[in-house]
């Protein structure tokens, strides 16, 4: 996790994870070592020190909190941009009028 450095690509990534759609900000986004997986390095999250704080924001620094490197299953990813500066993160309900999942296999609950 690092705070925001100039002279570097920024880059927003919106992926879909456990029926959420997830937007981060990064560094550095590139195919990554694993088959099918896209390499997330060098998250970005804001590190204002106002008196608001925003809760969606600080539930993904917690959940990414000593992450160096994330691979995220191509299939998830809805949309990677290179934009000119950081946003905030957050977390938002999964849409199903705009975003289809690739279907996931489910459990087979008859097994115990």
């Amino acid at each position: 996790m690092r705070i925001f450095v100039e002279n570097k690509p920024v880059f927003r990534v919106v992926f879909i994870n456990n029926g959420k759609t997830y937007e981060v900000y990064a560094n550095s986004v590139h195919q990554g070592h694993l088959y099918g997986f896209v390499e997330v390095e060098e998250l970005l999250f804001d590190e204002r020190s106002g008196l608001v704080v925003d809760p969606a924001e600080e539930k993904l620094k917690a959940e990414f909190e000593g992450v160096s490197r994330t691979n995220i299953p191509l299939h998830s990813v809805i949309r990677i941009d290179e934009v000119e500066k950081q946003g905030t993160a957050k977390i938002s309900e999964l849409k199903g009028d705009v975003v289809t999942a690739f279907p996931l296999p489910r459990p087979d609950k008859t097994k115990g």
